[in-house]
Parts: structure tokens; C-alpha cells; sequence
């Protein structure tokens, strides 16, 4: 491989065409010759950025962002190490998993990805998790973050169980909770007393971005909703 090939363009171009093999290839080769862990994220997210677009606008559905993610995680595996060697500044923590009585991850999964690719350091306690198991991690990790995922409408009673068991255990002040999915509108998320709502991962990075460089006041919802096109709408919406 030559030394041009590393490029911001061409890492970018890999990811929205999952190349997962050729973005480790580059990102070692980048690594090797200096370049900046940080300045290769970018490039990943770069190349998450266009996806999200061309999910947008319905020319990607659900099979080609996941390929895409994965070729992200694999780029992050290759990267990860050299962060922490590096010391470098995460942008927050985030907590997730998928409520109790739910074992659908896809979209969780999707949303752990993109934040990770984000600078955010992810915590995923997978499916079925109780409200107590989301207690406990938001006690032992300290996240910024809480996101709660459901795809069935009778396991979104749990996202409620959720947060009333978090102000009981008097840790609701000290995170944001985003919820989503497909079943999950924003009115229901304002309902529950959620502090964030998405209806995909990448609109989720959007809003925990809000979230986390604002103060709380009141209780008011941010809401990030995308529109992709009518060949796409079958496809869950993921968080």
C-alpha cells in the first residue's frame, strides 16, 4: 500500500462502503507513520457522517449502515489502545442496553458503535436488563449518559420502572437519560420524564451532544427525529 493511500477520503470512503478489512489495513499503516489516533476517528466518522446522510435520504437502509458499523468497530478496535496510551480526552460516558423483557440489540448495538466512534466510551449491559442492573451500572460507571432501548410496546413500562428506580436510588440528577425505538415517540419519552428522545443513532449522538453542553432546566425533552425516505420506513428505528 503506498503512503498516499492514508487519507482522511479514502478511511472515510472504506467505512461507507464497509471495507472493515482495508480500514484496519489503513488505520495501522496511519498509525505507523504518525498519524494521530484522534485524526483517524475523524476519518471514520467522516465516513459515518455520509452514511447517516445516505440513510436519509433512503439511498442506505438498516443492512448497509450495519455494515458500515461494523467496519467502524473494527476500525475502533485497531484505534482504542492507542487513546488510552495516549491519555486522550473522551467525550463522555454512556451507558445502554435494551429494557427488561426486550431482547432485540440491533439498534442499540448500532447506537454503542457511533458513539464510540464519537469519542464516547460505552458501557452496553445488552438485553433484558432489569432497571435495577441499570441502577447499579449508572452507580458503578458514573455515565453522563443512560440510553434505554425498546422494540416491543409492552416492554417500553419498563423505561418508566427505569427512571422512577433511578430518582429512587437518588441518582436521576446525575444522568441524562435518552430513550428510543421504534415503538418510542417523543411524547411518550416526555411522559416518562426521559430527558432525550431519537428515533436513530445518529440523531441520538445529536441530541446527547445537546444534552451535555447545556444545564439542565426544567424538564424540558430534546427531540431529534430524521426522515428517511418511504422505501426505508419499514426498517426499525433503532436506539
Amino acid at each position: 500500500m503506498s503512503v498516499h493511500r492514508v487519507s482522511r477520503e479514502v478511511i472515510s470512503g472504506c467505512v461507507v462502503r464497509g471495507a472493515a478489512a482495508e480500514v484496519r489495513s489503513l488505520l495501522q499503516e496511519g498509525l505507523a507513520l504518525g498519524f494521530p489516533p484522534r485524526a483517524l476517528v475523524t476519518a471514520l466518522m467522516d465516513g459515518m457522517e455520509r452514511v447517516a446522510e445516505l440513510f436519509r435520504t433512503g439511498e442506505f437502509c438498516v443492512p448497509e449502515v450495519l455494515v458500515a458499523a461494523r467496519a467502524v468497530r473494527t476500525g475502533l478496535g485497531v484505534l482504542v489502545p492507542h487513546f488510552r496510551s495516549a491519555q486522550e480526552q473522551k467525550a463522555g460516558t454512556l451507558v445502554l442496553g435494551t429494557v427488561q423483557g426486550d431482547l432485540h440489540d440491533i439498534g442499540k448495538t448500532l447506537v454503542g458503535i457511533v458513539f464510540q466512534g464519537a469519542g464516547y466510551e460505552v458501557v452496553d449491559l445488552g438485553v433484558d436488563v432489569a432497571p435495577e442492573r441499570f441502577v447499579q451500572a449508572v452507580a458503578d460507571y458514573r455515565p453522563h449518559l443512560l440510553g434505554l432501548s425498546a422494540l416491543l410496546t409492552y416492554t417500553m413500562k419498563h423505561m418508566k420502572r427505569t427512571i422512577r428506580a433511578l430518582a429512587e436510588a437518588g441518582l436521576r440528577p446525575q444522568v441524562r437519560v435518552l430513550v428510543g425505538g421504534a415503538p418510542v415517540t417523543a411524547e411518550f419519552a416526555r411522559d416518562i420524564g426521559a430527558d432525550g428522545y431519537a428515533d436513530d443513532a445518529f440523531a441520538a449522538l445529536e441530541v446527547a451532544t445537546s444534552l451535555l453542553h447545556t444545564p439542565r432546566r426544567g424538564k424540558r425533552l430534546r427531540v431529534r427525529r430524521s426522515e428517511p425516505v418511504a422505501r426505508c420506513r419499514t426498517w426499525p428505528a433503532v436506539l
